[in-house]
């Protein structure tokens, strides 16, 4: 059952309107604030019996505070909230309309997504790993995956934040180590020894990049029995390209280091991956739109919860965008809900690409009010 409901009133200053997201340890809400418009909001399952347990679980929204930049969430507001007489911790932070990576990976169905994307996608996840590798002692994230990478659209494209710090870490200053938590195919083979530094991390985004490049996983049989057994790390890692033709050789060369089996034969710190990632180019081929024939689920190289009708979303996004951008007033909220249906048909951005800058703004599109549902027949 839901710690909040929608309609809820917390503090008499955010006005809970639905559930976006939902971990082990907490549960995430699209809020309103009273002044400040569309804010997540995150609170923690376990009901706090003293302010040192709730301190505790509000270390990640402190962490977040000392680690600002474009492309890390960004918190707001940290409290106590009382619910059927417990204490639950809770912080707002940056809503990103666009929901999650995988969320948007999904929404390709079986075409793999495009190769330039996907290093963009990379570039601004190590901008802000950048941040926190760069702290003293180094923070490292210990859970980059899809999941906890949070997408929005502008005109000027795809915005990335990284999200969930809640298992982050300062490393020994001595050692530069720190204990392995985090999500079994995403953690390097020294994990196995409870082992994570900021060489694990890059493992982690290199296999992020891998599965959004490939609909695959780097190591795909790694299951909860392998847990001890580092031996599936030693066969040879295959080559992206040959599930998809557009990677070429130099974007191949950097997944490779970034997983490699020996820590030291990786990138140290995403500063290094970004260095190289930024010098990349795309080849001068144009680029074929491929369908993924090595995943007969579409996208079946991770678990998903419950499936979705992404295109059906979409339109029912879109409408509601197109009706709330009939007036002034409710532009803010027609751009969150053109984001949404962006994040689950991307072919939308091209279209609608002008309306988002411009709702951003302020101003009305002067389409919006000759738009017909029959806009949306091939979304």
């Amino acid at each position: 059952m839901p710690i909040l409901n929608p309609g809820q009133r917390i503090r008499d200053t955010y006005e809970v309107e639905r559930m976006i997201g939902e971990g082990a340890f907490a549960e995430v809400y699209r809020v309103k604030h009273r002044f400040m418009g569309r804010q997540a909001m995150k609170v923690f399952k376990a009901a706090g019996t003293t302010l040192e347990e709730i301190e505790r679980e509000l270390s990640e929204a402190v962490l977040l505070s000392s680690l600002r930049h474009p492309n890390i969430v960004e918190v707001y507001d940290a409290n106590l909230h009382e619910e059927a007489g417990h204490r639950f911790g809770y912080f707002t932070m940056t809503y990103m309309p666009g929901g999650t990576l995988d969320r948007h990976w999904r929404s390709f169905g079986r075409e793999l997504m495009p190769v330039s994307q996907v290093v963009e996608i990379g570039k601004q996840t190590c901008r802000a790993l950048s941040v926190a590798h760069g702290a003293e002692p180094p923070i490292i994230h210990r859970d980059i995956k899809p999941q906890n990478i949070l997408i929005g659209f502008s005109g000027d494209g795809l915005h990335v934040r990284l999200s969930d710090f809640g298992l982050a870490k300062a490393v020994n200053p001595l050692t530069l180590l720190a204990s392995a938590v985090g999500t079994l195919g995403f953690k390097p083979p020294e994990s196995l020894e409870d082992v994570d530094s900021c060489a694990a991390d890059v493992w982690a985004v290199g296999a992020t990049l891998y599965l959004l490049l490939t609909d695959e996983m780097p190591f795909p049989h790694l299951n909860s029995r392998d847990v001890g057994d580092a031996r599936h790390f030693l066969r040879p890692l295959r080559p992206p390209s040959v599930f998809n033709i557009n990677v070429d050789p130099a974007l191949e060369s950097i997944l490779y280091r970034c997983l490699a089996a020996n820590a030291k034969d990786r990138y140290g710190n995403a500063l290094e991956l970004l260095e190289d990632l930024e010098h990349w180019a795309p080849s001068s081929a144009k680029p074929s739109t491929l369908v993924s024939e090595w995943s007969p689920e579409s996208k079946g190289a991770m678990p998903h919860a419950s499936s979705h009708d992404f295109q059906a979303e979409a339109r029912a996004s879109l409408e509601a965008a197109m009706r709330m951008a009939g007036s002034p007033a409710g532009l803010a909220t027609a751009a969150d809900l053109l984001e949404e249906a962006i994040s689950k048909s991307p072919d939308l951005m091209d279209r609608y690409r002008v309306h988002l800058d411009l709702w951003r703004r302020g101003v009305m599109h002067v389409s919006t009010a000759s738009f017909a549902p029959r806009d949306l027949d091939e979304p």
